[in-house]
């Protein structure tokens, strides 16, 4: 059941603190220590990088996923082709998830971990929430660990993510069916992009790839946007750029 004493953030202060403040304006919460994961897909080695902790003012267990860091980050950014990942039966409904092979490799050899740690800090505080937020490779990462943790443990997660990429793939059938699912696992979700972000379109939806629920910032598409990604991925810690959800939820 959904808490109505939740108390989430203002939507950039998770991006401030999941890029460990990555432009520098001094307004983290705290520095973010990641924890180092390698692991070896078809002999390129890789890292997967998370953090977990407890928050006992906002009675919050936080799920941080880092974004791409180094270039062999973007060797599994581009490992696109659609990877088997589980069956299962929905609302008397068999549901088929595929996902984006290299994020779900790099999900793999983490999720253990990740929800081993989870489970510890449920049996400490088992009337906290669940925060899970990610930027870039990490809104990937992010999407993924929502749906494990709903499948595996049976808790909803609320979902912010930065620069939000496409993880599973749909086709046209089937994608009403997938979503709904998806949504399911989350009390909410907030899948930010910056409409001139190009990360944000990938991988492309004409492909069947798609995110849970996409949430446009302020300001127009920019087309030659698409080609400044260190000004358009990196604009999520601006306070201004959400001024129209806020209005939005203000009126609900």
């Amino acid at each position: 059941m959904q808490d109505l004493n939740y108390t989430k953030l203002p939507y950039y202060q998770y991006f401030t603190d999941n890029s460990c403040d990555i432009n520098n304006k001094g307004t983290a919460r705290f520095k973010i220590e990641y924890i180092d994961v390698p692991y070896s897909y078809k002999g390129i080695l890789n890292h997967a990088d998370y953090e977990i902790h407890y928050e006992k003012e906002r009675n919050v267990i936080q799920i941080n996923f880092e974004g791409s860091k180094e270039g062999v980050d973007w060797i599994t950014n581009f490992i696109f082709l659609p990877k088997y990942y589980d069956t299962f039966v929905f609302n008397n409904k068999k549901i088929t998830l595929r996902v984006h092979t290299g994020w779900a490799f790099m999900y793999k050899a983490i999720k253990h971990q990740v929800r081993d740690k989870v489970k510890e800090l449920k049996d400490l505080y088992p009337h906290s929430n669940i925060e899970i937020v990610g930027w870039s490779l990490g809104s990937g990462q992010a999407m993924l660990c929502a749906q494990d943790l709903y499948y595996n443990l049976g808790v909803k997660s609320y979902l912010y993510t930065f620069g939000s990429v496409n993880p599973f793939k749909t086709n046209i059938f089937n994608r009403g069916k997938i979503l709904k699912y998806l949504r399911g696992c989350c009390y909410n979700i907030y899948n930010f992009c910056d409409r001139s972000d190009i990360v944000t379109y990938a991988v492309p939806r004409i492909f069947g790839f798609v995110k849970l629920r996409r949430v446009n910032l302020k300001g127009r598409f920019k087309f030659f946007g698409l080609f400044r990604p260190f000004k358009y991925h990196l604009e999520y810690d601006s306070e201004y750029k959400y001024a129209k959800i806020y209005k939005k939820e203000s009126k609900m």
